[in-house]
């Protein structure tokens, strides 16, 4: 009969612990670093996390990581056995080391170093390192093996599709532990949408802009309709709606005598440039970027259907209609 209490007993319980808590070590481990993508960690590395720092060179080099934890767990179930085996039958042993492995060596610890796999693999590291350079002399050999047969040239990073970057964002915005504000996180969102988008979508239509002709006179009036607009900027079109001579400044009406009415090709007209109705709004930055003027009409059919500005383009990106001391007097 088994004396749980004697010196020998005790001895063995420990190191029947020891070799299923190393066990469970390696088991996790071979699960939690092959969970952790090297671009994930590289671009973690790079903004300073401290895990990350101490995990990458063992995850760029996993096939010698790989060798050294499977080596490392295959000796210690077979060390387990033959503990186990020095003081039960055969069968018994067996079974007992069986069960032992499977659930406090296997599933336990793949369960948890999943959980947090790249926090569980830096705690680990050093221990990892450790069995790297007991195995080193059976596993070397095989890294070098592996990486002739498997490594074909440099790894692509893996990129997240527009759609995924959008589901990555959106959990941003329900989890309490996100660095993200709500603002920003809305921000982002619209920004990923906008080459889904059309210029069609947010211009202003004709019927809405105020408008002149080349050919068109100034006078009182027409200033005290401008004022009312509330615009700083006035495209002005042929009467066909084909031709677009450029934009006059309000600011550029200032101080000028209107006691006699003025037509709009005496002063300067700013030139900007006329985009089609389907750009798409990320090339929209573009055009703003290389026209000189900060409004663009648009086009349908050779014909000239709205304007748009680049407050519009801001507009879509924050999700909120930009007012301004216009606006407030409308109201």
């Amino acid at each position: 009969m088994i004396d749980p209490c004697s010196m020998d007993n005790i001895l063995l319980l420990f190191e029947i612990i020891a070799l299923i808590t190393l066990s469970a070590i390696c088991s996790g481990l071979n699960v939690a670093l092959m969970s952790l993508q090297p671009d994930d960690l590289r671009r973690k590395a790079r903004i300073g996390d401290a895990d990350a720092l101490r995990i990458l060179p063992l995850r760029r080099n996993i096939h010698l990581s790989l060798a050294a934890i499977l080596f490392t767990n295959v000796a210690v179930i077979s060390a387990t056995s033959l503990v186990l085996g020095n003081v039960f039958v055969g069968f018994v042993a067996g079974a007992i080391s069986t069960i032992l492995i499977v659930i406090f060596g296997e599933i336990l610890p793949q369960a948890i170093f999943a959980q947090q796999a790249l926090r569980y693999s830096a705690m680990f590291a050093p221990l990892l390192r450790l069995m790297i350079v007991v195995t080193y002399p059976i596993t070397k050999p095989l890294q070098l093996l592996l990486d002739a047969l498997l490594t074909k040239g440099m790894p692509h990073p893996a990129l997240h599709s527009r759609s995924e970057l959008g589901m990555i964002i959106a959990e941003h915005a329900r989890s309490r532990r996100s660095e993200l504000d709500e603002d920003e996180v809305e921000i982002i969102q619209n920004t990923l949408l906008l080459s889904e988008k059309r210029v069609r979508d947010i211009m202003a239509p004709l019927e809405e802009v105020f408008w002149m002709k080349p050919t068109s006179k100034i006078s009182k009036n027409t200033i005290g309709k401008i004022k009312r607009t509330g615009h700083s900027r006035i495209p002005i079109f042929d009467q066909e709606l084909t031709t677009c001579y450029g934009v006059l400044l309000v600011k550029d009406l200032v101080d000028v005598d209107f006691s006699k009415p003025i037509a709009v090709n005496e002063f300067t007209l700013y030139r900007t440039r006329i985009v089609g109705s389907m750009t798409a709004l990320d090339t929209m930055f573009r055009k703003f970027i290389g026209s000189p003027s900060h409004l663009i009409p648009i086009t349908r059919d050779g014909h000239i259907v709205g304007i748009v500005t680049i407050e519009d383009l801001i507009e879509e990106i924050l999700g909120h209609e930009i007012e301004d001391e216009t606006d407030h007097a409308k109201n």
